[in-house]
């Protein structure tokens, strides 16, 4: 194969299921000579550039799909989307191996867990529900926090030190019925990428380890339906085109169903009281031309426990996400985001005929724009900003009776805006070394309405400051550099180090060990500070 070495292109593409048009994560695609390769981002989106005037083979693998190669003459950029049928193979022999498909010798990436939904969907849970956040719990590194809980403690770190997403979106409590199932339907995720530690730099707020969980697009070859029945919940989801090969829906709804036998009940306060929970998960997606794709995306859960009508909470999430992938060039990728997230519980008392209401919640705002520029066959740089506007109400009470001494009470609504830059630049310097490094400065504006005060050593209020709508109480900016390495020795052997900072600002007040609905998230203050945390251990409140 003869070329320039002054003359170069680019391949690139998206790889996709071929039966469904699923975009395939972290697939691995590969040139023989040169010997040089990539992995498919969280978009399926790859490039490569490579000297022009050759002809060249290319081979994709994933986990749960065949090897394919095609090959091809490069003679400009060219685009090649390339669909994968999913491997299937026949009973007469079982070989049962175990492996992480989520690391890599080469890769500088530490700490990185890529779980496969349907390898996860096997491992047994409690009454037989498939549950990730419980399948995660049986990694090296994250301790359970308690049984039939689904929070959970990587390294040391705290239960409120995980960053939970689900399609970008913050997932504040990630847990039905007190915390024996989590939120998220295995029916309608993609696949989880868990980092223990060394995020990359996309990635912040949060000290320990980041859930980062991706729905699934919705089949836009063909329309299908499936659902299952439980001992403690049922399930169904529909999925199809909505116009062939260019866009699809999916819909996947899950419900428990025990209040239902609590009306069989004589006893009038059993059968008046409620249990259940239900989640719905929802998403369409739209390819616009060979540059554009548009998703819309959102959760939707609640539980409700309630003992007839004297008292009763009920609590649950709600995130949508709309998202823009735009592809400048064969080199150059952007996503933009928007962004909803919010929590919140209520509990209703009645007592002697009077009505007390309490309801808290946190709310969230956020815009991201990321960038990949994959710069050569040994860069890939990403850029990006994410700003997020947090709105908390730590607590209402309104009251309702005859009683002349009930008066409703409202605590003060803080504020605040968290925004980050960050660049990272991955650069595979040799068959052996690998190196990310970058830096993400992050700001962290505590702001008004509302007073706040200073203390004295005693812990006695000695100064009230008054803030008006939108003014800044103080800001915190802190650096947060990234370094990881990785060199090869053998084969089968690398040696890697890294070096991350993380600050985080948002911290859980909790009564217990265990994850309670009604656990509040508070801001920083011009009094509560910032946590950070480096590899040493070190952690500052």
């Amino acid at each position: 194969m003869k070329y320039k070495a002054a003359a170069k292109f680019t391949v690139s593409g998206t790889i996709r299921a071929a039966g469904t048009g699923e975009t395939i994560l972290s697939a691995t695609v590969r040139i023989e000579e040169p010997s040089t390769g990539t992995v498919t981002n969280e978009y399926g989106f790859y490039s490569l550039t490579l000297p022009s005037g050759g002809t060249y083979r290319i081979t994709i693998s994933a986990v749960g799909f065949r090897t394919r190669s095609v090959e091809f003459e490069l003679t400009g950029d060219r685009v090649e989307n390339i669909g994968m049928d999913e491997e299937v193979k026949d009973l007469q022999q079982v070989t049962v191996t175990a492996s992480s498909g989520g690391r890599s010798l080469q890769s500088p990436q530490m700490g990185l867990e890529k779980l496969n939904i349907r390898e996860a969907n096997k491992i047994p849970v409690i009454f037989g529900e498939k549950d990730i956040l419980k399948t995660i719990q049986l990694l090296p590194g994250i301790k359970s926090a308690g049984d039939g809980n689904s929070g959970f403690y990587v390294r040391g770190g705290a239960a409120d030190q995980n960053l939970i997403l689900l399609d970008e979106a913050v997932v504040y409590n990630p847990s039905h019925l007190l915390g024996f199932f989590s939120t998220f339907n295995s029916d309608a995720i993609k696949n989880i990428d868990v980092y223990k530690g060394g995020m990359p730099a996309q990635y912040g707020g949060r000290l320990s380890s980041v859930v980062d969980v991706k729905m699934n697009d919705g089949n836009n070859r063909d329309y299908s339906v499936n659902g299952g029945i439980g001992i403690i919940s049922s399930r169904l989801t529909a999925e199809g085109p909505i116009q062939q090969d260019k866009s699809s829906f999916l819909i996947s709804g899950r419900r428990t169903y025990a209040d239902l036998f609590l009306k069989l009940s004589s006893d009038s306060n059993v059968n008046k009281s409620r249990l259940y929970f239900y989640d719905l998960n929802a998403k369409a997606n739209y390819i616009f031309g060979d540059k554009d794709r548009l998703y819309l995306s959102g959760y939707f859960g609640r539980d409700v426990l309630a003992q007839s009508n004297t008292v009763g909470i009920n609590w649950g999430n709600t995130t949508a996400t709309l998202r823009w992938n735009h592809l400048f060039n064969t080199r150059l990728f952007s996503n933009t985001s928007l962004v909803y997230s919010n929590y919140d519980y209520k509990i209703h008392i009645n007592q002697d005929g009077n009505d007390f209401d309490i309801f808290s919640q946190i709310r969230d705002w956020n815009l991201k724009e990321a960038l990949q520029w994959y710069a050569s066959q040994k860069n890939t740089v990403s850029v990006g900003l994410d700003a997020i506007f947090h709105t908390i109400r730590p607590g209402e009470i309104t009251a309702q009776g005859n009683d002349p001494g009930i008066n409703s009470i409202m605590l003060q609504r803080r504020y605040s805006l968290e925004n980050a830059v960050y660049v990272t630049d991955t650069w595979k310097a040799s068959d052996r070394f690998g190196l990310t490094y970058g830096l993400r400065v992050s700001a962290f504006s505590v702001l008004g309405k509302g007073d706040y005060y200073n203390f004295d050593a005693g812990g006695r209020v000695i100064d009230t400051l008054h803030y008006r709508s939108g003014q800044v109480v103080k800001t915190y900016v802190n650096p947060e550099p990234r370094i990881a390495a990785s060199y090869q020795l053998n084969p089968t052997t690398s040696v890697k180090a890294s070096y991350v900072r993380n600050t985080q600002n948002l911290h859980l007040i909790s009564n217990s060990t265990t994850s309670s609905p009604t656990d509040k998230w508070v801001a920083n203050t011009n009094v509560i500070k910032l946590r950070d945390r480096r590899p040493v251990g070190r952690r500052v409140l």
